[in-house]
């Protein structure tokens, strides 16, 4: 099999693996097609694809880009941030939810149009994406591998970014991956400054295992813990990794028809983690009888 091939293959088999539910799913088919970018908040736009997401910050002192996508969405956050009327040159820090190719890859496209930004990531994620997906204890191979960007800054729990007037919380919420991370910060919505959330991922991936064998040591726990962490975050305007996972494209037609509240969500945010941590116990009572 080719390396695209392989690519597809590999996209396809994790596509069907981190959604909540089967009318939620996507697949490798659909998942990087372009969309046009929005504005969610002052500052604050959408430049990804259909599901693989990407946040763009903008201020005076340059440009924040949070997650690639895969390769292809990469190049699409680059022609968005420009169809949006900036300038990708312009980009000073990247930022990541986690390490898989789906989120990661297209962090080497966008630094391409910004060789100047600096990858801000996690310790445990962070060489990985450092190594272009290599590394990871359970998607391995060359269908899960991408081009390396390095790790300028390594952020811990609590660690905050900061740019123009921006200030992102970094909050290691690990299970998915070891370094999975979940950003939070403050943002104007419809003439209101409100707690914003960018969930990094909480699926369990086929295969994972949990309890007395694990995928890799700690990621019970890091589950167990990332659930409780989630639990008490401020989450009002929900955002995250995959579109799906807060209903982005409903919420973007209802933005499109004129509401500019839109993606402010509490109660879909508290129902998403009940959902999903759920699932997570069940599959834990499942692989532990």
């Amino acid at each position: 099999m080719s390396r695209r091939g392989s690519w597809i293959s590999g996209a396809v088999a994790l596509a069907a693996a981190v959604f909540v539910s089967p009318a939620a799913a996507q697949n490798a088919a659909t998942w990087a097609n372009p969309i046009k970018p929005f504005k969610i908040g002052e500052g604050l736009y959408y430049v990804g694809a259909y599901d693989l997401t990407a946040f763009l910050f903008v201020s005076k002192d340059g440009l924040i880009v949070l997650d690639g996508g895969d390769r292809a969405v990469g190049r699409q956050v680059v022609a968005n941030i420009r169809a949006l009327g900036f300038d990708p040159a312009q980009v000073k820090i990247l930022l990541n939810t986690h390490q898989h190719f789906d989120h990661a890859a297209g962090l080497a496209e966008i630094r391409k149009a910004a060789p100047g930004a600096k990858l801000h990531a996690s310790a445990a994620d962070g060489p990985i994406i450092a190594a272009g997906g290599a590394g990871d204890p359970f998607l391995k191979g060359k269908a899960y591998e991408y081009e390396p960007v390095p790790v300028a800054r390594t952020l811990r729990d609590g660690d905050k970014v900061t740019l123009g007037g921006w200030t992102l919380t970094a909050h290691v919420t690990g299970g998915h991956t070891a370094g999975c991370t979940t950003w939070t910060f403050p943002v104007k919505v419809a003439g209101k400054v409100r707690q914003a959330l960018v969930h990094c991922s909480s699926s369990v991936l086929p295969g994972y295992r949990l309890g007395r064998t694990e995928t890799y040591p700690g990621i019970t726990a890091a589950y167990e813990k990332s659930f409780a962490t989630w639990k008490s975050l401020p989450c009002e305007v929900f955002l995250a990794s995959h579109g799906a996972f807060f209903d982005m494209n409903a919420k973007r037609a209802r933005l499109d028809a004129g509401d500019a509240a839109a993606f402010v969500d509490p109660a879909g945010c508290r129902a998403f983690y009940a959902r999903q941590e759920a699932a997570f116990r069940a599959e834990l009572s499942k692989q532990n009888p």
